[in-house]
């Protein structure tokens, strides 16, 4: 396999568990360069745990987990170099309504990643304007809408030039009518060629922007494939019942 085919992220035989329970069991996982990974599954089916697994903010119990090839799961890996490289947007905006927007997310870059003061307004203003929100470097998160708070989180993200970036349930806490405005922020990463690795419930969205599907149930990947396979012709009895609830409620 070349280097431009290799893995963005490998996990292999990941093992995660919360007081005896299992959360994550024995989870294999591969992200090309430049491809989306949508998780779906039941709340509690472990999307979550496997993004923050990925991210090292959960030490797993057994198994191997590989960004660009070097096994981040090594004790002696300094884990904040790796978590440099990796952008998480969260449910949860989690912006310090102490600060600008601007301030929000330069922060990472400069005190991170070294950069000058003018280095990291010029790029979070570019960012800014790009994602629509040229006007508002200079307001505090109180002041904007959910679906523009999530959009400021997903350019703080962005402002670090990260490898991989991972999403969890970044539209779950958004009023229907903003939903759109965040998932269509996605779609313009997709098409720059951003690797992602997202957790959503919104499955029409799945299907329509992801290259990879991993169906998650009970901890368990019991199906993956490409969104025409997994949605189209679902191998496993339990992913069928599940999209066919999906399907009853309309959304999909």
């Amino acid at each position: 396999m070349s280097d431009a085919e290799a893995p963005v992220l490998r996990m292999e035989s990941v093992r995660k568990t919360f007081g005896g329970s299992v959360v994550l069991r024995d989870v294999d996982l591969a992200v090309a360069p430049h491809t989306v990974t949508a998780l779906i599954g039941a709340s509690g089916s472990g999307k979550s745990t496997l993004l923050r697994c990925a991210n090292l903010l959960e030490d797993i119990d057994d198994g191997a987990i590989w960004l660009d090839g070097e096994e981040i799961t090594d004790p002696r890996v300094d884990q904040d170099a790796v978590r440099r490289r990796i952008g998480v947007v969260f449910q949860a905006y989690n912006l310090f309504p102490h600060m600008s927007v601007l301030d929000n997310i330069t922060l990472g870059p400069r005190r991170v990643h070294g950069a000058s003061r003018a280095e990291a307004e010029e790029r979070a203003r570019g960012l800014l304007e790009r994602l629509g929100l040229g006007d508002k470097a200079d307001a505090y998160p109180d002041r904007l809408s959910g679906g523009q708070q999530q959009r400021v989180a997903i350019v703080r993200a962005l402002a670090v030039r990260p490898r991989l970036l991972l999403l969890d349930e970044i539209t779950a806490a958004l009023d229907p009518e903003l939903v759109g405005e965040v998932l269509e922020v996605v779609r313009g990463l997709k098409d720059d060629g951003m690797t992602m690795v997202l957790a959503t419930h919104e499955m029409g969205f799945a299907r329509d922007v992801a290259d990879q599907i991993c169906f998650l149930d009970g901890g368990v990947v019991l199906e993956r494939g490409t969104a025409e396979q997994v949605f189209g012709d679902p191998q496993q009895e339990r992913t069928r019942r599940f999209l066919r609830r999906i399907v009853e409620a309309g959304r999909l």
